[in-house]
């Protein structure tokens, strides 16, 4: 069984407190991962300052150049990990097993994350506005236009605490090391693999390994992690983002409640947009924030949850290895059953119809001695009252919604993901001064199709640094 340990400021660190990762299925250890704590993470930020003049002895331009070769050793190469080594193939398996998501999902975010890797020169000038990148290293330089331009990082450090749902989550922090700033990671329990992994990728691409800590650890690590790290990031429910709202210390992803909306002028084609609406709801067993969870129309809203329930609805749980495998398992005991009675309860409220029912062939909750599933549900809405009109869950779970197009901008609430269908120029423009959108596709796009030059809940430059006003004056005349 391999020993993972903990990471700090590049040293590998036995601990006296470890925790087993399991097969979710089986119950057999994977690994045994060394456990971190609040007070040895408070104590090594001490030497956080250290991680960015580390880095700044490298151009951001050479940054680039090594997560070039990191994205070919993380996707190619056999690697440490702990007391052993891992190849990409035993990766996906890993992660599959300790994770519930389908070994082919695992392979999809892995080209994913690699190809952030690998075009991450382009990200970050499409990310900085063509920002000459020695502005950044400098804190200081002329742009085009021959004006003086400051840019002061806000922190030395970035702070990730991560989920254990999507890997597709760690593009987010992928440009931090290209950015000059050191990362510390608190990996989700259930997927340690793809912080460690790309760690060793980084460290074999010429990445120093002082720059990077992983700590593995119950809930006060996270919190350590939070407290001492000037710019963090952190995943979790509704709850965790309303936390930390208005920090500006901590960036918070939550629910996306990522919708496709029809415009009048489009909805009477609406069996056009069927495979798009699909794939946004199903493709990565909608764990994604970009998953679609509501589809609103002001018509033929029954015929269109009842054509999508009729693709849904059959679909049924798989073995992991299935390259057909299209449901991820929860692994959480008592999560997919307290998710099913929600839903149940909700169920109840006026205006609301299961439509995948008749057409699935038994339970929404499929439950096994060690795991259990969800089976896609797809929810006709007669109104935006109902509860279940504006919900998001970790399964292919989406409303369609009857709503007027005059009254969709105020009630669709905060969306991360808005696909609008539609060719009207007048509501187009109403669209794009929306401030509840966070990203806009106007025309035909799935809600999970990704634009890597474009920023993902907001811009990591803008997060990391402060532009500032900045002045010097010429030496004296001699």
């Amino acid at each position: 069984m391999l020993e993972i340990p903990v990471i700090r400021w590049g040293q590998p660190y036995e601990s006296v407190d470890r925790r087993p990762v399991v097969h979710f299925e089986t119950g057999e250890a994977l690994a045994s991962v060394h456990q971190a704590n609040g007070g040895l993470i408070k104590m090594d930020m001490r030497k956080a300052a250290k991680a960015r003049h580390t880095l700044r002895q490298f151009s951001i331009d050479q940054l680039c150049d090594m997560c070039a070769k990191a994205a070919d050793l993380y996707m190619e190469a056999t690697l440490p990990l702990g007391s052993g080594t891992q190849n990409p193939q035993e990766f996906c398996r890993m992660q599959s097993a300790t994770t519930g998501l389908p070994e082919h999902m695992c392979a999809a975010n892995m080209r994913k994350n690699a190809f952030v890797l690998k075009h991450m020169r382009d990200v970050l000038e499409a990310l900085t506005r063509g920002l000459p990148f020695d502005i950044l290293t400098n804190g200081y330089g002329k742009e085009g236009r021959d004006v003086m331009m400051s840019y002061q990082a806000n922190t030395t450090v970035v702070g990730m605490v991560l989920p254990s749902n999507s890997p597709g989550v760690h593009t987010l922090w992928m440009p931090v090391i290209p950015l000059q700033i050191g990362l510390v990671l608190k990996p989700g329990p259930q997927e340690p693999w793809t912080p460690y992994r790309m760690y060793e990728a980084f460290a074999q691409a010429g990445v120093p390994r002082d720059v990077i800590s992983i700590y593995p650890g119950e809930a006060e690590c996270g919190a350590a992690v939070l407290e001492t790290c000037n710019r963090a990031m952190i995943f979790g429910g509704t709850a965790t983002v309303e936390h930390y709202h208005g920090n500006p210390r901590v960036q918070a992803h939550g629910p996306g409640f990522s919708k496709i909306l029809l415009g009048d002028d489009k909805v009477d084609r609406w069996e056009e947009y069927l495979d798009l609406m699909f794939d946004s709801i199903y493709v990565n067993s909608g764990r994604s924030c970009i998953s679609c969870s509501g589809i609103w129309a002001s018509r033929h809203t029954e015929k269109i949850a009842d054509a999508l329930a009729k693709r849904l609805g059959p679909i049924a749980p798989k073995p992991m290895s299935d390259p057909d495998s299209g449901l991820a398992a929860f692994t959480i005991p008592g999560a997919a059953k307290a998710m099913n009675a929600q839903i149940e309860e909700q169920l109840g409220d006026a205006g609301v119809t299961e439509v995948t029912a008749k057409y699935r062939g038994g339970d929404r909750l499929v439950e096994r001695q060690s795991h259990d599933f969800l089976r896609p549900t797809l929810i006709h809405c007669d109104s935006t009252e109902p509860r279940l009109a504006n919900t998001e869950y970790m399964f292919p779970f989406a409303s369609v919604v009857r709503c007027p197009q005059e009254e969709m901008l105020k009630k669709i609430g905060t969306t991360l993901v808005a696909s609008c269908y539609t060719e009207d120029e007048k509501w187009s423009r109403q669209l794009l001064d929306a401030t509840n959108i966070d990203r806009l596709n106007i025309g035909p796009v799935k809600t999970i199709q990704l634009n890597w030059l474009q920023p993902h809940e907001g811009n990591i430059i803008e997060f990391l640094y402060r532009n500032r006003a900045y002045q010097n004056s010429p030496p004296p005349a001699h």
